[in-house]
């Protein structure tokens, strides 16, 4: 019986030690794993690094209006008017840029895309800074407006292109952040240099995006898309990592390019078919009501609105405005898959009506000589809610709630087409706002309550499927 003890004993033996062994193998191969995802991590985050310099660039067109108002209309001589359409022309820019940026990204692609943007905010920049009247102004600003309008379609893409499955949608939202931040830098910065000194600063996000651009590749996806079969395995490499396996991704990649080139042509009509119709409705209302709601009238006259409801030092006002919207925005990526998108439209629709009623409370006091020593708390208290109410939920859900409406693959081009449309109309509705800022605020945030109500209902709960 013994003995039959100790055969067992030695039968066992082997097995322990090769399971050691394996054991010993699978950390060797888990190591090795974590050591050549950390150097394609690199690549990854090097190359959204650079991109988002565009999206920084965004911001600082966007914020560099609010600063500068008092002093340009001073040194220029320019009317409330004039200025009005400076603000706005960026929008008109914009849309330009926006409608023609899908075209140009799939031409020259995306890294020549940025570098073209990059060119015309260089150009917009420079015109600002030599400007002696309104019209040389207005030429710099629509071409910085044409700029950030590429920049606006070409960043978020290429950087989702880019990145691995497990960190495209936190790398995606730098895109949005780095908006806001850009902003909020231009409004910090503009409140203690001069108007052309910050236009000159603006041009540092350029510089540096056409350096970075040197150092990093372009998007696989794009270079398989052309055909050009040796740099998109190079590139899709020097993503991953020079001792990564890339063959099961460049297959999917394949795969998908072959699908997309094989599908039956589609036009934007095909959308509206009764299964679809309601992911439009949706989709692309969020998309405009989030311009309409006047997000850019409030930022492009935030010193003004405070300078004209009394508070004692608008660059106080200003510099407010900037430390409330960046840390809310971080906090609303945050929420953003945790809370739900829904909940998160609703209580910033909430919010900003909320902000505007408090804003427009303040100047019907004015108007009627009411309350004077309330009426700076309660346009700074409003325009701050409103602003925070919007960063949290307004400024990114629809972005986030458009790309994940589920249209069937036969329809991914007439969406991209519908995408374009939604963004012409967002920025014509930029441009209203910013010219009539004091009469549409009331009505397009009571239509953008309603239409969040609409959202949450349950049985529209197959066009936002992460909730």
């Amino acid at each position: 019986m013994a003995k039959e003890i100790n055969r067992l004993n030695d039968l066992e033996k082997p097995l322990i030690t090769e399971e050691q062994n394996i054991v010993h193998k699978s950390d060797e191969y888990d190591s090795y794993k974590s050591s050549d995802e950390n150097g394609s991590i690199f690549m990854v985050l090097l190359s959204t690094f650079v991109a988002v310099f565009g999206a920084f660039e965004f911001g600082t067109c966007v914020g560099y209006s609010a600063p500068t108002q008092a002093a340009i209309r001073e040194d220029l001589g320019l009317s409330l008017a004039e200025f009005a359409m400076f603000g706005s022309i960026l929008t008109i820019g914009a849309m330009f840029g926006a409608v023609t940026s899908g075209r140009i990204a799939d031409t020259i692609g995306r890294k020549g895309a940025m570098r073209l943007s990059a060119v015309f905010c260089i150009a917009g920049w420079l015109a600002v800074y030599f400007s002696k009247s309104g019209v040389s102004l207005d030429l710099g600003r629509f071409a910085t407006g044409y700029g950030i309008g590429i920049f606006s379609y070409v960043v978020p893409i290429f950087i989702a292109e880019i990145a691995p499955k497990n960190l495209r949608g936190g790398l995606t939202t730098l895109n949005q952040l780095l908006i806001v931040i850009g902003q909020s830098t231009a409004f910090l910065i503009g409140t203690v240099i001069s108007w052309r000194e910050l236009a000159l600063a603006g041009l540092l996000p350029c510089i540096v995006l056409f350096v970075g651009l040197c150092f990093i590749p372009e998007s696989p996806r794009w270079l398989a898309k052309v055909g050009d079969q040796k740099e998109f395995h190079a590139a899709l490499r020097k993503l991953r990592g020079k001792d990564a396996d890339i063959t099961e991704e460049a297959e999917e990649i394949q795969e998908y390019i072959e699908t997309l080139q094989s599908l039956p042509k589609t036009t934007i009509w095909d959308l509206f078919q009764k299964q679809y119709i309601n992911s439009v409705i949706i989709g692309v209302a969020l998309m405009v009501f989030q311009q309409f709601g006047g997000i850019n009238g409030v930022s492009f006259y935030a010193s003004q609105t405070f300078a004209l409801a009394g508070l004692s030092s608008a660059k106080a006002g200003t510099v407010a405005y900037a430390c409330v919207q960046v840390p809310i925005t971080f906090l609303g990526a945050m929420l953003m898959d945790k809370s739900g998108r829904r909940p998160l439209i609703m209580v910033s629709s909430a919010g900003t009506f909320l902000g505007c009623f408090l804003a427009g409370t303040s100047f019907y006091f004015k108007e009627h000589d009411l309350l004077p020593e309330w009426r700076p708390i309660l346009a700074v208290a409003g325009v701050l809610i409103y602003v925070g109410s919007f960063s949290i939920g307004l400024g990114a859900a629809p972005w986030v709630i458009m790309s994940e409406t589920d249209f069937p693959n036969k329809c991914k081009r007439s969406s991209r087409q519908l995408g374009g449309a939604s963004e012409l109309v967002r920025c014509l509705g930029s441009f209203l706002h910013i010219q009539l800022h004091d009469d549409l605020e009331f009505l397009w945030h009571i239509l953008y309550l309603l239409g969040s109500l609409y959202t949450n209902n349950p049985i529209r709960s197959e066009v936002c499927p992460r909730n």
